[in-house]
């Protein structure tokens, strides 16, 4: 059996990751694999739970660099089955519990025999202990090397609050804290459900028929010209071209399209699409690590690692936000009682308030969340974001560009009016048209072809053909020569009457093709022919104003007039027509020097320059499209504009809920610290802030996994 040889660089692996549940827990993780001597180079994908390492390391000494938070590691290509845990049953959970009945415990005991009792100190110290040892562990230890994250600060003020007394205090900071970190382990887990659930699509065995033998074997095994035999009910495991049957495919979860497509021989099926119906034979064309389905996969993994605008702000900002709220909290507990005779047990309570409050936990997380939540429900419903910087700039964007052939319009001329000039039916005017196009190759003979075989015409024999190079071309039939062509064509031969010369100008205002069908000496009858416009994109367009799109503009090759027509009954608000590759690109750099963020959407193959120069690339198609995919900073899966507005709806909500977790996370923390002044600031409260905010931000990130996709 054949084996396909995979050519990856010797000291470059990728592993997936378990139990990476906190972002300053990551960062940890990170720079301790750097530390380790043989590594050269890490690269941390926090939100797909991925490490990439460049270098000799064994498995054994990055779980050692992650033991601190019990990561597990595992190469890339296992696949990993999960161990569900019940809630309860997590050892962090059970210890926070066990700290929660000791405070329960230490409260009775304060109420009914003082604070100062040595039962209620010690309950309290039992519940600090309890919940707090994994805590204290990583905080002391980050302690001794002058690593400052928000465990760190959490330790400094429990064990400042145990130095002062404040044993309650301190025993439910850390029990609030644990509880803290609890939710934010769930929301992430939660976000990267997303591609979980993508992984989870394609079958990971396939049914291959070898000569005369049927084998189940796993995909990895599977090589490029295998027969693959699909049953009814059955999930695809591989992309191929159907050889022999036919059926209806459900391909929502690669499209998000929810009614099945139908597949004859010649067409192309995805891996993880359903096979509803009949029995399929499909030739495999792709390896199972370059299907539809795993290009999203790694796509969208990726997108995901990439750091978004907002992200680097924070990320920025953290790093000297941490040490400045150090620094205020020292000058809080010293100066007061240094220089205006307060008392330092006050004083240095509020400084510990400080450090709780200041804890960057809600504005670390504000914005990983929500990128990472917002690409995976983008990908489940068809849409390929590649990154959050194009998830944010979709999200400003206030004018889209549009090609028009096979994205506004359906890309397939279609014969709009048959007309006659002569007596003669339109049956006949038909069937004369087709039996001279017959020979011919242009899109316009195929779509006379198509009416006339739709519309069951009287087949005529024609014998002579001859094209006449951009006017038509003309054959002999039943002994009689006719012509079929372009109006110059017959001007050649003969004055048009005026009124027929009337009716082709009517048809032409309305962007169609007119063609002349008639003898050497009379127009028999004329066709029209036009690129019928998709029958969803007007109240795409419709609903893209209502968004917020000031501006949608159309850049097409056709002629103006054709342009116009189009344009107009789309209500856009402008068409250039007549446009080479080259001025498609200096349209699109126009648009954003006038207007700024600007989309250019199109099919991702004649467009490329266009949809690279654009603020924000937007490549139709994506399912089976490679260059789509690669061209596009976003590649609507599915083959029409349905998706867009969802795209940009969720975009402006994603950038909505981060503008609002970064000002609530900063507002909130800001109103706590003011309350030291008037020496309001508790620990309880700020430990409550601190949650509170986590809490906020991250329940307003999970939002936008309920954003959907409507008709």
């Amino acid at each position: 059996m054949r084996k396909r040889v995979f050519e990856v660089a010797a000291d470059k692996n990728i592993y997936r990751l378990q139990g990476l549940s906190c972002t300053n827990c990551a960062a940890k993780f990170e720079k301790n694999i750097r530390d380790i001597d043989t590594v050269e180079h890490v690269q941390l994908n926090f939100g797909a739970a991925k490490i990439t390492v460049q270098g000799e390391a064994t498995i054994e000494q990055l779980e050692q660099a992650g033991a601190f938070d019990k990561i597990k590691v595992f190469p890339e290509r296992q696949r990993v089955i999960e161990k569900k845990e019940v809630f309860w049953k997590k050892t962090e959970n059970i210890t926070a519990l066990i700290s929660l009945f000791l405070i329960i415990i230490g409260y009775v005991s304060y109420f009914q025999l003082g604070e100062t009792h040595s039962i209620t100190i010690g309950t309290f110290l039992a519940a600090i202990l309890v919940g707090g040892f994994s805590l204290f562990k990583v905080g002391l230890m980050n302690l001794t090397k002058l690593q400052f994250d928000m465990k760190t600060l959490m330790t400094i003020a429990v064990i400042g609050a145990a130095i002062i007394g404040e044993w309650a205090e301190g025993a439910v900071v850390v029990f609030l804290f644990a509880v803290s970190e609890a939710l934010e382990s769930y929301s992430i887990d939660k976000a990267r459900q997303s591609i979980k659930l993508l992984m989870d699509i394609a079958p990971n065995r396939a049914l291959i028929k070898r000569g005369n033998e049927t084998v189940e074997i796993d995909v990895e095994d599977v090589v490029i010209g295998d027969l693959m035999l699909i049953k009814p009910g059955q999930k695809i495991a591989m992309d191929g071209e159907v050889i022999k049957g036919r059926s209806s495919i459900n391909q929502a979860a690669i499209t998000g399209e929810s009614i099945p497509v139908q597949k004859t021989p010649g067409e192309e099926v995805f891996a993880g699409t359903l096979n509803e119906e009949g029995f399929l034979e499909v030739r495999v064309t792709k390896y199972a690590e370059d299907t539809t389905i795993a290009k999203i996969i790694h796509l969208v993994e990726e997108a995901q690692a990439e750091r978004a605008p907002s992200q680097q702000f924070v990320d920025k900002f953290a790093m000297y936000y941490t040490p400045a709220i150090m620094l205020i909290a020292l000058l809080v507990a010293v100066i007061p009682p240094l220089f205006f005779g307060g008392v330092w047990s006050e004083w240095v309570y509020s400084g510990l308030a400080v450090l709780v409050v200041g804890c960057p936990c809600a504005l670390v997380i504000s914005t990983p969340v929500a990128i990472v939540t917002a690409i995976g429900n983008a990908a489940r419903n068809g849409v390929l974001i590649k990154g959050g910087i194009h998830l944010e700039e979709t999200g400003r964007l206030s004018v889209i560009a549009f090609d028009k052939t096979g994205t506004l319009t359906e890309g397939k001329p279609e014969v709009t009016d048959i007309i006659q000039l002569a007596e003669i039916g339109d049956g006949e005017i038909l069937g004369l048209s087709r039996a001279i196009e017959e020979f011919s190759q242009h899109p316009l003979a195929s779509a006379i072809i198509r009416k006339a075989k739709k519309e069951d015409t009287e087949a005529y024999t024609a014998e002579n053909f001859q094209s006449i190079t951009g006017k038509g071309a003309r054959a002999v039939i039943n002994s009689a020569e006719y012509y079929i062509g372009n109006p110059s064509l017959f001007e050649e031969m003969f004055e048009i009457p005026v009124d027929a010369m009337d009716k082709i100008k009517v048809l032409q205002t309305q962007g169609k093709t007119v063609m002349l069908v008639g003898t050497n000496q009379e127009v028999k009858g004329l066709i029209a022919v036009a690129d019928q416009i998709r029958k969803g994109s007007l109240p795409i367009i419709q609903k893209l104003y209502k968004l917020g799109i000031k501006k949608t503009v159309m850049l097409t090759g056709d002629n103006q007039t054709a342009g116009n027509a189009i344009g107009k009954e789309l209500g856009l608000s402008e068409t250039k027509a007549e446009l080479l590759p080259q001025d498609k690109l200096n349209s699109i750099k126009a648009l954003k020097e006038q207007h700024g963020n600007v989309a250019m959407v199109g099919d991702g193959v004649n467009d490329a320059p266009a949809l690279a120069a654009a603020t924000t690339g937007i490549a139709m198609g994506g399912a089976g499209t490679d260059a789509a995919i690669e061209t596009a900073d976003i590649a609507l899966m599915a083959d029409d504009l349905e998706k867009l507005p969802y795209t940009i709806a969720l975009s402006r909500k994603t950038l909505a809920i981060i503008k609002q977790n970064i000002s609530f996370a900063l507002a909130l923390k800001a109103a706590a610290l003011l309350l030291v002044i008037p020496g309001w600031l508790t620990l309880w409260l700020a430990i409550f802030a601190d949650m509170g905010a986590t809490i906020i931000v991250v329940l307003n990130s999970l939002r936008l996994i309920r954003t959907k996709y409507s008709n």
